[in-house]
């Protein structure tokens, strides 16, 4: 089972609306280039279009709020900064960074098939 954190969700997210920006995601798994080319651990290989189609299905099924959708929308598909999004939604920039953080913990625990609670982070999770 492949287990989704903040870091990769993150990663993930302009995908969502830009499908050519699959082409510009390293995957995670992948050794680097001026790396000499051995074994592939083959449980872990080709898991970037997995990666993908979760993150897309995702952000149809997860329960966000409004507020969370706005918030990420505008950073990760029109990469705007907090002050920007803040004036956009008539909110502090405080708050646009608590919905940024819910909503991409929200994603992470909905990828993990985990219910969601404030600052979810699965690294601390049994597998």
């Amino acid at each position: 089972m492949i287990a989704y954190d903040r870091k990769l969700v993150e990663h993930l997210l302009p995908a969502v609306w830009d499908i050519e920006a699959a082409y510009g995601i390293r995957n995670p798994q992948a050794p680097d280039a001026d790396m000499p080319k051995g074994t592939v651990d083959k449980k872990a290989a080709g898991t970037l279009f997995a990666h993908l189609a979760d993150i897309r299905r995702a952000w149809r099924t997860c329960e966000l709020s409004l507020g969370e959708r706005q918030a990420l929308f505008l950073r990760y598909s029109l990469d705007w900064p907090d002050n920007l999004i803040a004036a956009h939604d008539g909110v502090t920039d405080r708050a646009v960074r608590y919905r940024l953080e819910r909503g991409v913990g929200k994603l992470a625990a909905h990828l993990n098939g985990h219910a969601y609670v404030d600052g979810y982070d699965d690294e601390g999770r049994a597998a």
